[in-house]
């Protein structure tokens, strides 16, 4: 069963982050985002492929996770006095899933998935 993957229009995602959101060749969204240590980490998602990619280098360029998942279904961006947050949910039939991105004030990748 098809479902959408809601995503914030790019001033959503700019309050939340401070980055305006750039496209790449596909037509994916792309955020280019950097921690207080030096890290960094590229988010791109599509909205039509109902997708997500997650490259994170630490601070010398040392790739730490590349990540892509499909089944997206809603995407969202929080941000509170000490820390910003993204949030993806996933729903591949059989199992659902989120992963929850912290953005600062240290990176972290928390990926859950789950048998309905």
């Amino acid at each position: 069963m098809y479902r959408e993957f809601l995503t914030p229009d790019d001033e959503e995602v700019y309050e939340a982050t401070g980055e305006w959101p750039d496209s790449d060749e596909s037509g994916a969204r792309v955020l280019n985002l950097r921690d207080l240590s030096g890290q960094s980490l590229i988010f791109s998602y599509d909205s039509l492929a109902r997708s997500v990619r997650i490259r994170w280098t630490d601070h010398q360029g040392t790739e730490v996770l590349d990540c892509f998942r499909e089944s997206a279904t809603r995407l969202s961006f929080t941000s509170g006095s000490s820390s910003k947050h993204i949030s993806i949910d996933f729903n591949m039939g059989e199992c659902t899933g989120t992963m929850e991105i912290q953005l600062t004030p240290i990176l972290s990748v928390r990926d859950r998935v789950m048998f309905q």
